[in-house]
């Protein structure tokens, strides 16, 4: 495995500015995720990574090397693309010994066996070796597209959303396969996603783009304690988080040039209304089993959400206090401002 480091990288298609002086290092065995909404620069920065685009200026290193003008062949890269991309009149076997048998990197038939049965058994398709790719399911047709550029261990691994295309249930189970294969096999991996759950499960550090730029680079733990700005405090969390402007908390001491108050749903603490302590009404109670996700109007201007009990005695109309704990605070640019 390699490390990438892509210095200064900046990327246009016509007008459109898709990457600006994007710098990131993914370290040698790192599984480092790219987050961002659609038209963020993720998959071109991934596609720069690749060699399927050249910089207009900046620099891309793997391993130690330049390769900022190397062709997609030499990079020794492989790309799991968002659709699965097989062969479908191959076999499960066929499709997975594919870049093996490829003319520039030629591996003996033994050794290809060897390799495809092994990458089989860590992902769990050894028993579908001899189907037709048609005959596999939405999960397992992922696997076979990840065990393929499992098969040749090259440097890196660049993945572009592979796990939008699936339902919830079987996103679940790939985001756990994915993290155990990391473990397991050691890979450097950069993958690209809008889907935070995906970003906080896999992630070793994420990186958040907006319009071209990394905004923030960290653990997922760093990116959700402690974002610099809204932006990047409404990538992660779910429920998102709480934003409400200043005024309506007069009481939450909080730095003059704060504008808006930010606070994680699992920061609001609710109580009941007493004495003129009134600060919202419950709109709105989600029950969702194991939790309930309660909605507080506040002065008709904002809503506040917070996780409480099931058994919560709180009923929609009911008149509450709110107090936060561990509040954010953004300027009116949507920067943070510490206390």
């Amino acid at each position: 495995m390699a490390e990438l480091i892509l210095e200064g990288v900046s990327k246009s298609f016509g007008r459109t500015r898709a990457v600006r002086d994007l710098s990131l290092r993914v370290g040698d065995g790192e599984f480092v995720v790219l987050l961002g909404p659609t038209g963020a620069g993720k998959t071109t920065a991934l596609r720069l990574a690749a060699g399927l685009e050249s910089p207009d200026t900046g620099s891309v290193r793997i391993g130690g090397r330049d390769a900022t003008f190397d062709p997609p062949a030499s990079r020794d890269v492989a790309f799991v693309f968002q659709q699965y991309s097989l062969y479908p009149h191959l076999s499960v076997y066929d499709n997975l010994a594919f870049p093996l048998r490829s003319p520039v990197r030629r591996v003996p038939e033994p050794d290809i066996e060897k390799r495809v049965r092994e990458i089989a058994r860590l992902l769990h398709i050894e028993e579908k070796l001899q189907n037709r790719a048609t005959q596999l399911s939405g999960g397992q047709m992922q696997r076979v597209a990840i065990g393929r550029a499992l098969v040749r261990k090259p440097a890196m691994y660049l993945m572009d959303e592979p796990l939008s295309s699936l339902d919830a249930k079987l996103r679940a189970e790939m985001r756990i396969e994915l993290k155990r294969v990391h473990r397991e096999v050691g890979a450097t991996i950069l993958y690209v996603t809008h889907d935070q759950t995906e970003a906080m499960t896999m992630a070793t550090r994420i990186g958040v783009l907006e319009q071209g730029r990394l905004v923030q680079f960290g653990t997922p733990r760093e990116i959700y304690q402690d974002p610099s700005n809204v932006h990047v405090a409404t990538r992660l969390g779910s429920p998102g988080v709480n934003l409400v402007p200043r005024d309506l908390f007069p009481d939450v001491r909080a730095p003059v040039a704060a504008a808006t108050i930010g606070v994680r749903t699992e920061h609001v603490r609710i109580r009941k209304g007493r004495n003129g302590s009134t600060s919202g009404r419950v709109r709105w109670i989600e029950h969702l089993g194991d939790q309930s996700h309660l909605h507080v109007r506040v002065d008709d201007r904002a809503d506040v959400v917070t996780l409480v009990d099931p058994d919560t005695d709180l009923s929609v109309g009911d008149e509450v206090h709110i107090e936060m704990v561990a509040p954010l605070f953004f300027d009116a640019r949507g920067e943070r401002v510490r206390p």
